[in-house]
């Protein structure tokens, strides 16, 4: 789906962290965004390999999946079961790169078309095949006015069958993410036969999954477990699915802590590196964490406090990005200076890293002169009349990030104060302009669901929804078309990080942090993803025994 959306919605998007938990943390290491936060927790794209199969694994998540009809909506609790059950053209792997699927091949034949390669033994789970009218249904219905993931169609003007294994999609123009946007959602292939026969009741408990991945969905009992079963004559014999079943249960971050730390549950993707803190002394339970591209951001709304870059540029150096990793996350998360985690840089990730490093106004710890420079700028603009207005919903994440921005302010000057938004309408804020008057700034967890920085920085462009601030640059605007029309790496990495410039220096939101994944599961059991792929990635098929 479109990389801009919010909270509750398809990954990899913005998610709530703020589990209510009392942080202590580790000396910070001061490392650059590419290595592990914490010796102490492994870093990588996987825990090591499974020795062996597993019969039944008790897996948490956030919440109740709300519907498997990802056309009408998903989140990261939805995402995280599915994965294991749906197959989509392209596959995002754990390293967050992307491979054909159940595309054999993905290739430009010119500036506006796409050809897509259809595989001829991919079956679904009833037996039947999966087709290219399949694929061509299932693209429809994804880019259909107001699916979920219609948004991924943007470009598109048409698609047909030009062969009996062939889709051709012409786009209006060379779009450089579209092929990766089709190892998400937008790229989901689906039974037509078992979607229609179900009708507006797909999707609900107690109605069959329509898919080809490698666990089919079991029992779905509404408020107490969800179970998804390997797969029958699973069509894909290269993969070797270890675990028999996987059986689904929910809670808030608390409690998903409690129920691992008695051993009442395998494991969990957990919402916020913050909720690891309490399992790291834990007998019997392993953590780990991978790349991703969340990142914990400021956005600046429309109210008006902010409408001066000079203003926002003043809190961005002021603000003590160490500390609140330290107080919010323990140091298992680190301070940025980008609004995306680095799991984006998906090529030419030394140009990203060597670009990341020159950048400046964003420092980990304010020093004097930071604090001088952000004096000036503010003498310069003008100090708002009013204070600025920083929103929080009473967690302990976004508690420390609000304080933190309220301590910057007050440092060079300015006055600050915080307003408490109810956490079920704190959602609101990326749709709502009325709740948006009542702030100055929000914070967010953010993330995208490509591994490329130009699906970030088009926020930046002047017709973006979340560019509340009215940030408004021609020349970004034009970057930003040039990006997604460079279907070479290098070209586009050279534009990816012009972007990434202009954002940090014109702050259209302030970054805070970057969160990378983090999974905490039993000791007994090893072998799935640590990377944010596990939204994607069929991880259960990977998880298996530690030791034979």
């Amino acid at each position: 789906m479109n990389t801009s959306r919010r909270t509750h919605r398809t990954a990899w998007l913005a998610i709530a962290a703020g589990a209510a938990i009392t942080l202590s943390g580790c000396t910070a290491d001061g490392s650059g965004p590419s290595t592990a936060p914490v010796a102490d927790i492994p870093f990588g794209a996987t825990t090591p390999a499974a020795s062996g199969p597993v019969e039944s694994i008790d897996w948490m998540l956030p919440a109740e999946p709300a519907t498997f009809d990802f056309d009408i909506d998903s989140g990261a609790a939805e995402n995280t079961v599915f994965a294991n059950v749906c197959e989509r053209l392209m596959a995002v792997q754990p390293d967050l790169t992307t491979v054909p699927h159940i595309a054999e091949s993905a290739e430009w034949v010119d500036d506006t078309h796409v050809v897509f390669t259809i595989r001829t033994d991919a079956t679904f789970h009833d037996g039947s095949p999966v087709t290219a009218d399949a694929v061509l249904w299932s693209m429809q219905r994804h880019a259909a006015e107001g699916a979920d993931e219609s948004d991924e169609y943007g470009n598109v003007t048409a698609m047909e069958k030009t062969g009996e294994n062939e889709i051709t999609v012409t786009l209006a123009q060379r779009d450089a993410i579209f092929i990766q946007a089709m190892a998400g959602n937008g790229g989901m292939v689906l039974n037509p036969r078992v979607v229609e026969a179900q009708g507006e009741n797909y999707g609900a408990p107690g109605t069959p999954d329509a898919c080809s991945g490698p666990y089919t969905l079991g029992e779905w009992k509404p408020g107490t477990s969800l179970t998804i079963t390997k797969t029958e004559d699973y069509w894909d014999a290269s993969r070797e699915v270890l675990a028999d079943e996987v059986v689904f249960t929910w809670a808030d971050q608390s409690a998903v802590v409690n129920a691992l730390t008695a051993g009442e549950a395998d494991g969990s993707y957990l919402d916020s590196p913050a909720s690891a803190i309490p399992l790291q002394s834990v007998e019997g339970v392993s953590l780990a964490q991978g790349p991703s591209t969340n990142a914990w951001v400021l956005l600046a709304t429309e109210r008006g406090a902010l409408a001066d870059e000079r203003i926002r540029q003043a809190l961005s150096l002021a603000l003590d990005r160490a500390g609140i990793a330290k107080a919010a996350f323990g140091d298992l998360a680190q301070p940025s200076k980008t609004p995306v985690g680095s799991g984006a840089w998906g090529y030419e990730r030394d140009a990203f890293e060597a670009a990341y490093e020159e950048l400046e106004g964003a420092p980990a710890s304010p020093s004097a002169e930071d604090l001088d420079a952000a004096k000036s700028l503010v003498a310069e603009a003008g100090a708002p009349e009013a204070p600025i207005v920083i929103a929080s919903d009473g967690g302990s994440v976004r508690n420390v990030v609000s304080n933190a921005l309220v301590a910057a302010a007050k440092s060079i000057g300015l006055e600050a104060e915080i307003t408490t938004i109810p956490s079920a309408q704190y959602g609101d804020f990326y749709s709502d302009a009325d709740l948006r008057g009542e702030a100055d700034l929000f914070s967010d967890e953010y993330y995208i669901s490509k591994n490329d920085p130009v699906g970030f920085y088009k926020n930046g462009a002047s017709t973006a929804t979340v560019n509340f601030v009215g940030f408004g640059d021609p020349e970004y605007d034009q970057l930003v078309q040039q990006a997604f029309a460079a279907t070479d790496d290098s070209e586009r990495a050279e534009l990816a990080i012009d972007l990434q410039r202009r954002w940090v220096e014109a702050t259209p939101w302030i970054s805070v942090s970057q969160s990378p994944s983090t999974v905490a599961y039993s000791s007994q059991l090893t072998g799935l993803p640590s990377s944010a792929a596990y939204l994607y990635y069929p991880w259960a098929a990977d998880l298996g025994a530690a030791q034979g």
